[in-house]
């Protein structure tokens, strides 16, 4: 399970709720807003996560991830020089899982001028240049979080009217899907949901009603690399915790994965 949670100590009881409801094996969180030294541990472990990875920070970005097993190893990087809080990862039963927070980017879908779009653009390069640096396509790898991208046409509302809109601009959506190819990595959501249909996982605070608008975007993700592909049984999106009280504005996603 993946999910920007927008500060998970403002938020750990319907993290709290989504582990007892679903009760995923890993949970990976993004934009936790929380330093190490403060983070919500006990809480967690209670309900049967006992093996936490954190990369956090005071007020923006962070990342945890969630293990109901043993991690055969446990990393954080750093992407672009920054040290923001933004990729981690865990070994898993021989499975390598990255935790990603890919910049949002800014306004301005001009590097020239947005320095946080560059930011963006330079986070997806590098990270195309990582994964086969480190892998091959014989290598069990996840890689999900929020990508802060929506790749194609129905992982929008309006294709049309967002194609110059951060998120959804043809060059961060043929990076992505650049990035996507250097293990032939598979896009879970869209191996179960058509891609004539659309797909969200984020829908904007501004929408007072957003199931009635609908105005969402697909920003999150879950890839999985050649190996694992077979094993994929089920996707599905928790549309429910959107409508909670003091929700995130991005829902829950998991894959059901054996093998």
């Amino acid at each position: 399970m993946s999910w920007n949670i927008n500060s998970v100590r403002l938020r750990a009881p319907i993290v709290l709720k989504v582990m007892e409801e679903w009760q995923p094996d890993i949970m990976c969180l993004q934009e936790t807003k929380c330093p190490d030294e403060a983070f919500p541990f006990k809480a967690f472990k209670d309900s049967g996560y006992e093996h936490i990875h954190i990369n956090g920070m005071k007020a923006y970005n962070g990342l945890v991830i969630f293990s109901k097993f043993p991690f055969e190893d446990a990393q954080i990087h750093t992407r672009v020089g920054k040290d923001d809080c933004r990729h981690c990862h865990v070994r898993v039963k021989g499975i390598d899982i990255h935790n990603l927070y890919i910049p949002a980017g800014g306004d301005e879908p001009d590097t020239s001028v947005n320095e946080k779009f560059k930011h963006k653009l330079d986070f997806v390069e590098e990270m195309t240049q990582f994964l086969p640096e480190n892998y091959t396509k014989d290598d069990k790898v996840v890689i999900l979080g929020d990508f802060n991208i929506a790749p194609h046409e129905h992982d929008v509302w309006s294709s049309k009217q967002l194609k110059k809109v951060i998120s959804h601009t043809g060059i961060e959506r043929e990076m992505i899907e650049t990035m996507r190819e250097t293990l032939n990595f598979t896009d879970t959501a869209r191996h179960f949901v058509p891609m004539d249909e659309k797909s969200y996982s984020w829908w904007s605070y501004r929408n007072k009603d957003w199931k009635k608008s609908n105005r969402g975007r697909r920003l999150d993700h879950i890839w999985v690399s050649e190996p694992l592909k077979s094993g994929l049984q089920a996707y599905d999106v928790f549309l429910d915790a959107r409508n909670w009280v003091k929700p995130s504005d991005h829902a829950p996603i998991m894959v059901e994965l054996e093998g």
